[in-house]
């Protein structure tokens, strides 16, 4: 007991509380991205959906914060990032048919669970360097008990703002598509900052605005193109 005290002593609070800062900021593209793959699943299973879906991507970011400087040097690892994140927007506005078959509920809701895993997981490599930085001011072996907390303490406010995101587009399904741009915005700033790219084109950094205009635009067009063929199909 006296152990435990002495470590709650120790922590560093001014850490803790940029940590929570930090992720509830960030927080709002994850609650995009909860609510957007939770749209399709029916009512009684979207607070299921939300609550694996978010409960994974935390775990995996946990994970992904004590890997973060090596995670980051990887040559070409944000540009394949980007690539998988530009699809997941354009499947977001536009996903497949499901066809005359039904399709279980279960299958739906572990799909959904495995979009906002995905996205979550992409979307954070750059997230993840400001809370790592963050727990670096406290002790060595506060830094990852530190992390793990700060993420815990911002899973309500995740949670609910992808529930309140969800009711939204219930009754505005035009933000759907504000959604997926915002996805296509940020793989593209994840592409242009991608460390392999800079060796060769040392000036892109510069275009990081630029590549996310660019990133919204392609999910858009793409996105678009593809409800129009398909749109097409059904009418032959």
């Amino acid at each position: 007991m006296e152990a435990l005290i002495a470590w709650f002593g120790e922590i560093h609070w001014v850490a803790v509380l940029q940590i929570i800062l930090i992720d509830i900021l960030l927080g709002g593209d994850n609650a995009v991205v909860i609510a957007l793959a939770c749209r399709s699943l029916d009512p009684h299973l979207r607070v299921k959906g939300i609550i694996y879906g978010a409960g994974g991507a935390i775990l995996l970011r946990v994970i992904l914060i004590a890997f973060a400087v090596s995670v980051m040097n990887i040559p070409f690892l944000k540009f394949c990032g980007g690539l998988l994140l530009l699809w997941i927007g354009i499947k977001l506005i536009a996903p497949a048919d499901e066809g005359e078959h039904e399709i279980h509920a279960s299958k739906r809701l572990w799909g959904a669970v495995k979009t906002i895993i995905v996205a979550d997981l992409i979307m954070s490599i750059d997230n993840v360097i400001a809370i790592a930085g963050a727990a670096e001011q406290a002790p060595g072996h506060h830094q990852m008990a530190l992390v793990i907390f700060g993420l815990l303490v911002s899973v309500p406010f995740i949670l609910g703002g992808s529930q309140i995101i969800l009711k939204v587009i219930d009754r505005f399904p035009i933000i759907v598509y504000a959604g997926g741009a915002l996805l296509g915005w940020i793989a593209g700033t994840l592409m242009v900052d991608d460390p392999g790219i800079l060796a060769h084109l040392p000036n892109l950094p510069a275009l990081h605005t630029e590549g996310g205009i660019a990133g919204a635009i392609f999910v858009l067009i793409i996105a678009f193109v593809l409800k129009y063929f398909r749109s097409q199909k059904t009418k032959a």
